[in-house]
């Protein structure tokens, strides 16, 4: 059986970002497809917010809290809706050996996320997005990894190493 994989579905070159468009990637949409069982997540679309929306960002609120808000309409809060739909994810999440995020989205941002500060300045650009932090504190045996990590060959096969290790070790 082939590890099984969640895929920004962005990646995958399923048009669902805020502005309608994709972002293929063409060694996971080519190569890892044939080595393993590809699951496309869009928890933005999948939340409900539809295609084209609203761009947001993460905002720092209060001392620990952050929100998804609007990048332009600062009434925009989505925090919420994307909430309720993790919170619904974890039997879905629970068979995969690995997940591939898109770098810098507001959900799904690994480490590479821009975190803004109320009035709007940027704070820090290595925050996690609200959907990769969940995952990341529940899953931790999870191999997690990004687009942006699997740009170079050599990070492409110790990838393929460790999701092929992980597959034997856990099954």
């Amino acid at each position: 059986m082939k590890p099984r994989v969640g895929v920004s579905a962005c990646l995958l070159g399923q048009p669902v970002r805020y502005d309608g468009a994709s972002r293929p990637h063409a060694w996971i949409r080519d190569v890892l497809r044939r080595h393993a069982e590809l699951l496309p997540i869009c928890p933005e679309t999948e939340a409900g917010l539809g295609v084209p929306r609203p761009p947001v960002q993460l905002v720092r609120q209060g001392r620990d809290g952050v929100v998804m808000r609007g990048a332009r309409d600062h009434g925009l809060d989505v925090t919420a809706q994307l909430h309720g739909w993790i919170e619904q994810q974890k039997d879905r999440l629970t068979g995969l050996d690995a997940l591939i995020f898109k770098s810098r989205s507001p959900s799904c941002g690994l480490g590479s996320t821009p975190l803004y500060g109320p009035d709007g300045e940027e704070l820090q650009d290595d925050h996690d997005g609200v959907f990769a932090a969940w995952v990341r504190s529940r899953f931790p045996r999870l191999l997690l990894y990004d687009d942006v990590m699997l740009e170079d060959i050599h990070q492409q096969e110790a990838f393929l190493s460790l999701l092929i290790s992980i597959r034997h070790q856990y099954r």
